[in-house]
Formats: C-alpha cells, structure tokens, sequence
C-alpha cells in the first residue's frame, strides 16, 4: 500500500529554500507555477524523497481559475505526494515538467488539447486526442459543442 508522504518538514524546508509560494493545504503542497520546477525537482533528485514517477497530471476548470493536480511516486520509498497549481483562466500557461518526467509529456499535451492550458517548455505541445484544426478546447465549462450544435 502506498502511503501518502507527510509533507510539514518538507514545506518548512521548500520554503527556506524558495520563499513565498508554498503553501501546505489538506493532503497536498499548493505552489505557484512559477515554482512548480523548482519543488518537482525537488522532489524527484533529494536523497531520501526519490520521486521518480510521474503518476497523474490532471486539471480542473473553476470560475476564476484552472487548478492542475500533480500525483508524484517514488517507488523505491513507496510513497505518494500530491503538488496542485493554479493558473489564471485568461492566460493558463504553467511550466512543463517533460524534462524530468517522460510521463509528463503526453499528459501536458491532453490537458493543452482538452483545457487549453499552454505548458511552457514543452518539447511538442501540440493536439494529442483532437485534430490539430479543431476550435476550442471540450473540457472547459464555458465550452460551445461545435460538432452536435450543443451547448448553447
């Protein structure tokens, strides 16, 4: 069974080293995007953490706000940490994090194609589920179903 890692020490740590924009809220460290590769490096390459796994990247669409939710592992320690950033709806851009996780390539492009969430950095941010002419992206709340005239 895989145990969620207790993530106060690590704050107080993350934080000396990076300032403001850490926060620890119910079961998951809250950073701002611009930290978001400074804390997953982190997180992936100090001793002791080992998150070598990129579990899950997933996004949600608020009235004021895109939030993404970052699963990381180490299996060698069998312990799972949950990062979350959110990112302005008018201009939704967070950094990529495929430079540390391969995993993390294919589920930056879904999120860019469904949300249309930019991810700076990335390697080949382009459509991965939609074709590359498709207007719009479905998984947003203020989405108009073009294809069935639904929506409206």
């Amino acid at each position: 069974m895989t145990t969620t890692l207790k993530t106060n020490d690590i704050a107080v740590r993350l934080k000396a080293q990076c300032g403001e924009g850490i926060n620890l809220s119910a079961g998951y460290l809250e950073v701002t995007p611009a930290l978001l590769p400074r804390v997953a490096e982190y997180f992936k390459n100090t001793p002791g953490l080992d998150f070598d796994f990129l579990d899950m990247i997933t996004a949600a669409d608020y009235p004021d706000r895109f939030e993404l939710e970052y699963r990381l592992l180490s299996l060698q320690n069998n312990t799972l940490v949950r990062l979350k950033v959110k990112c302005d709806k008018s201009q939704p851009v967070v950094p990529s994090l495929a430079n540390l996780w391969e995993g993390a390539n294919f589920q930056e492009r879904e999120i860019y194609d469904l949300f249309g969430i930019e991810f700076s950095g990335h390697p080949d941010l382009r459509r991965i589920v939609l074709w590359e002419s498709y207007q719009g992206h479905p998984l947003r709340k203020d989405f108009k179903d073009r294809v069935y005239g639904t929506g409206d």
